[in-house]
């Protein structure tokens, strides 16, 4: 009869007995009702029973010849030692040379060199039922100093996405509902400078509406963390297309630029290029639209006011709010034609020949115009020194990208599997005596109670995301710390193996292909893990 199989006893790793562990890694008693050609996972609350050459929900757990092995290979970051050199690099077969298959020369195992060697939560395994240590937890060297690595694969229930989309466009109505594959799955949340936010995910979508709302919700967050694409709508606005690190496509259409400014910010940033080749310049903005004569900048430039009369809300001088209703013309307006923005001339002051340039907050839109003998606007081939200011404009304008952040509260059974008393973990984590990381890139950990890590995906290994289908997220995460600061806060320091023998021990799969170990370069952008201050001072 086969036994029931943790996920703390997959091949290559000796499961420690009771006593050994003080009630760590004992394992519960079996179903009665599981067939004998299934085993059982525990690596999640969904207790899969597997059958034979299949896996489970999660997609990660697989039954082979009645063990069970981890499907997904482990991360294992490492600094640039040969340049150049791929991405990401499998580990060789036994007794094949690595450059045979073209690889990379492997690690030797030498510990002189382990802090050439980071183990990510990617791939690693959880803590779940939550009382047991966590599946790595590994001693190494850093500039000589005695490091702990904590390492995990999290399940998350209380985590969200929060995505910036560079865009003028109108996405839809701040609170309003963002939907995927027709259900419900964030809203959208405060604008931001040239940017729209969203709120995606989070435990009311993943838990406290339908089934389906909650897969759905666990999908997308899935696609969005492994940076693919994802297409939405939004409730009374647009439809988008996001990945982390590409451009927003809206209702169909890619877009290119994050604007300069706001409309009263651009006026400012180029008024003294704008004296002398135009009368008057407005810049167009659903938020916030300049006129430069009126505003401080053409004043100080000593700048004769054109007479223009704008529709909308006058804010201060020269800065006007709500000329036109949101939407995806001039500067995240609704128009088409700039004009419809004005509401006429002051008599007197105007004069015929006043020369006007309009233009969007990108550059994108810009019109110019000539006002007849009767003040009218008169649309006119743009002069070459007006075209290089609107160009400039252009210049000044960020590429237009989605940028995805991972936020998640590192709840009870993260913190149990660093340590039996979690306080401490906080406290240490808060006194910066503790380095957070998931899958090796920097975390952001929020002030307040609790452990609330916020980290861009694009810093993160590709594929870090996974799902339960509880459901619930499943994201790497790394405590790192000196190993007499993981001792005083009650650490599990029986378990801390040296990096080598954690390598040995690990629930790797071993089938004649490569190994589930991979090496991923570390991110350029990202410090390494085990060299942060204070810890190492």
């Amino acid at each position: 009869m086969t036994e029931h199989t943790k996920t703390d006893g997959l091949p290559g790793m000796d499961v420690p007995t009771a006593a050994d562990t003080a009630g760590f890694g004992k394992a519960p008693p079996r179903s009665e009702k599981m067939s004998v050609a299934k085993v059982e996972c525990n690596a999640c609350p969904v207790l899969c029973q597997i059958s034979e050459g299949r896996t489970g929900a999660c997609d990660r757990y697989a039954n082979r010849a009645g063990v069970l092995v981890r499907v997904d290979p482990v991360v294992l970051l490492r600094r640039e030692l040969q340049s150049p050199a791929p991405a990401l690099v499998p580990f060789a077969r036994e007794g094949v040379e690595p450059a045979a298959e073209g690889l990379e020369a492997d690690w030797n195992g030498d510990l002189l060199h382990a802090d050439e060697v980071f183990v990510t939560g990617v791939g690693s395994s959880t803590t779940y039922p939550d009382y047991k240590p966590a599946p790595f937890i590994v001693g190494s060297k850093a500039q000589g100093v005695d490091m702990v690595t904590v390492v995990t694969e999290g399940i998350f229930s209380y985590c969200s996405f929060k995505v910036k989309i560079d865009t003028d466009r109108f996405l839809g109505a701040e609170q309003a509902n963002v939907r995927y594959k027709g259900e419900v799955v964030g809203h959208v949340t405060t604008a931001e400078y040239g940017s729209q936010m969203l709120s995606l995910g989070g435990v009311h979508h993943l838990t406290g509406g339908s089934k389906k709302e909650g897969r759905m919700t666990a999908e997308l967050m899935q696609l969005l963390g492994n940076k693919k694409p994802v297409e939405c709508t939004i409730d009374g606005g647009s439809s988008l297309v996001i990945q982390a690190g590409k451009a927003p496509i809206v209702n169909g259409v890619e877009e290119q630029r994050m604007r300069v400014g706001c409309g009263s910010a651009a006026v400012g940033i180029f008024a003294r290029q704008f004296a002398g080749v135009a009368d008057e310049v407005v810049v167009v903005d659903d938020h916030i639209t300049g006129v430069l004569t009126q505003h401080q900048a053409g004043r100080c430039l000593d700048m004769p006011e054109s007479g223009i009369k704008m529709l909308g809300r006058k804010s201060t001088p020269g800065r006007y709010f709500q000329v036109a209703n949101p939407g995806d013309g001039w500067g995240g307006t609704d128009i088409a034609d700039p004009l419809a923005i004005i509401e006429g001339w002051e008599e007197g002051v105007a004069k015929p020949g006043l020369r006007l340039l309009m233009t969007s907050t990108t550059g994108e839109h810009a019109q110019w115009y000539v006002l007849d003998e009767a003040l009218k606007p008169v649309e006119r081939p743009m002069p070459p020194e007006v075209k290089r200011i609107v160009d400039r404009i252009g210049e000044n304008c960020e590429p237009s990208l989605c940028t995805v952040l991972f936020l998640g509260g590192a709840g009870g059974s993260l913190r149990a599997g660093v340590t039996e008393n979690p306080v401490l973990l906080t406290r240490a984590i808060k006194r910066a005596l503790v380095n957070v990381t998931c899958g090796g890139a920097p975390a952001y950990v929020w002030p307040g109670g609790g452990i609330t890590v916020m980290v861009d995906v694009m810093r993160m290994p590709d594929n870090s995301f996974g799902t339960v289908p509880t459901p619930a997220i499943v994201a790497p995460i790394e405590f790192s710390m000196r190993l007499e600061d993981y001792a005083a806060l009650g650490g599990h320091v029986e378990h801390v193996f040296p990096l080598q023998e954690a390598l040995a021990r690990g629930a790797w799969q071993d089938d004649g292909a490569p190994t589930a170990r991979q090496w991923v370069r570390i991110d350029d952008a990202n410090p390494w893990p085990l060299g942060q201050p204070p810890m190492l001072g």
